[in-house]
């Protein structure tokens, strides 16, 4: 049986309620909605956990963070984790990566054969957080609400460089394996930065959005006193009280981020048509998925770090000969993706099940139907403890041991409005998941966990940045002598073997 080879598109902060099935149809992408009509489409999928680097780290292990150890964006990634890229690799695939997978640490491949880009974020332990100083605001990596009062048109910004780089590397790859020099399967990952903010977008997605009847949320801001206690944490964290924000400052930052989506679909319309283009298509399964969410200025709230719907839920697209088009409403998360991607390509589930808590989404889009709560955890900026999330049915529970919880019925209230945690009648419903939540948690030895890996770390940064300096970025190199023609080649030989189709 020939294997499938296999593409993934990961996009960076993209907020799952803009694809309730599929993109929402105001939005402006032909591909990714041409994707979504011949793919298994999940409505509600959600991040292991709201930030990049655990998100990342979990989507490619199938493990929350609690178990991977990546609580943050500067905690290391361990080389001994498997991921999806070993798994593959292990079965025969070429793996390859072109873009951002905010991998921390020495090891900068983690399972990928190949990487065509360097990352657009650093790998050191300087962005720590430190439980030990709750509230403490570190400016020059914090996220502050500049990103919405600077919101608006260039041609040219330090993200868009670097996913214009990311396409185009992933174009080239394409043509090369579609070449044919290597006879195995393939795996490609392009993974890009966008929509994330800061929300700056060119000018001719721009103008896509002039008329657009979404540049306000559906929920307006909720005053500082009346928002919950991590929300408070998240205002803070993000030095709201230095901004003055406006209604043009929020429209213009909801629309460069909804052109931003269109800039996306036009990247990965340049990727599929090479695939297209060196008849691949029909083999391939595509998978469509982002890390985590942007609350986009619901409630008043920006960016990610939360377990509200905004930030927490992700799109999540298949195309696969053995999932059926169409949509699928139950809960899931992108720890499945790990597990998903290795049932496509006939790795065994036993050899992939002691290295995951994901399961396979393969069953549900041939029909099957999934009663399993997923789980998110959260120990980074804005936290000062560690904070879980069980999604079951209808029902969510957040849990941190500084908080009151809070319980949400998304069926009835998807805006999460109202608190449910003290209402009588949910009295079973709160007890059911709150014991659930202390059956997989205990959130005393997470936070010693957490805790311990941050001081550790804070020493191993403060060290390595006194004397010679020796950074963990990836290099990214090209062998020039192996590109277009070089005299140890036969012209004719090349020529002919670097032409597709050949003979037309």
């Amino acid at each position: 049986m020939t294997k499938p080879n296999i593409l993934i598109f990961m996009v960076d902060q993209l907020n799952g309620t803009l694809f309730p099935d599929g993109p929402a149809p105001w939005l402006h992408v032909p591909h990714l909605r041409a994707l979504a009509a011949r793919s298994t489409r999940f409505a509600q999928c959600y991040t292991a956990s709201p930030l990049c680097a655990p998100g990342r780290a979990a989507f490619m292990t199938g493990q929350l963070p609690s178990a991977t150890g990546v609580y943050d964006n500067a905690a290391e990634f361990a080389s001994s984790l498997p991921t999806y890229a070993h798994h593959l690799r292990r079965a025969g695939y070429q793996t390859c990566l072109s873009g951002k997978m905010h991998f921390v640490g020495p090891d900068q491949l983690h399972g990928f054969e190949e990487r065509l880009t360097t990352d657009v974020y650093p790998p050191d332990f300087g962005w720590t957080p430190d439980y030990r100083k709750p509230g403490e605001r570190i400016d020059w990596w914090y996220h502050n609400m500049g990103s919405v009062t600077g919101a608006g048109v260039a041609e040219i910004t330090n993200q868009l460089e670097y996913d214009d780089e990311v396409a185009y590397h992933a174009v080239r790859k394409i043509y090369d394996l579609g070449r044919g020099q290597d006879a195995r399967p393939w795996c490609l990952t392009v993974s890009f930065t966008h929509p994330h903010d800061p929300y700056v977008a060119r000018r001719q997605f721009w103008d896509l959005y002039a008329d657009c009847d979404h540049l306000m949320p559906e929920v307006g801001p909720i005053c500082y006193e009346d928002q919950d206690p991590h929300s408070q944490r998240i205002f803070d964290a993000n030095d709201w009280r230095s901004f003055d924000l406006t209604d043009r400052d929020v429209q213009r930052s909801r629309r460069a981020y909804f052109a931003n989506i269109s800039y996306l679909d036009s990247k990965i319309g340049e990727v599929l048509a090479a695939l297209d283009g060196v008849r691949q298509t029909e083999n391939t399964v595509i998978l469509f998925v982002s890390d985590h969410g942007d609350m986009l200025g619901a409630r008043g709230l920006w960016f990610k770090m939360s377990f509200l719907e905004g930030s927490a839920r992700v799109p999540m697209m298949i195309a696969a000969p053995d999932m059926a088009p169409g949509l699928v409403s139950a809960p899931v998360s992108n720890i499945d993706v790990c597990p998903t991607l290795c049932d496509l390509a006939g790795v065994s589930m036993e050899e992939i099940a002691p290295w995951t808590t994901g399961e396979s989404l393969v069953p549900l889009g041939q029909g099957a139907l999934r009663q399993a709560p997923v789980a998110m955890e959260y120990a980074a900026e804005a936290s000062y403890a560690p904070m879980v999330s069980l999604r079951s049915g209808a029902w969510k529970l957040n849990r941190c041991v500084l908080d009151p919880d809070q319980l949400f019925n998304l069926d009835n209230d998807p805006h999460e409005l109202v608190n449910r945690a003290d209402d009588p009648d949910c009295a079973d419903v709160m007890a059911r998941l709150g014991a659930e939540v202390a059956a997989r948690w205990d959130l005393a030895a997470f936070d010693a966990a957490v805790r311990e890996s941050q001081a550790r770390r804070l020493i191993v940064y403060e060290a390595l940045r006194q004397g010679g300096y020796y950074p963990w970025d990836y290099q990214p190199l090209q062998k020039a002598s192996e590109r277009y023609m070089r005299n140890h080649m036969d012209l004719n030989i090349l020529e002919e073997a670097q032409r597709f189709p050949r003979g037309q």
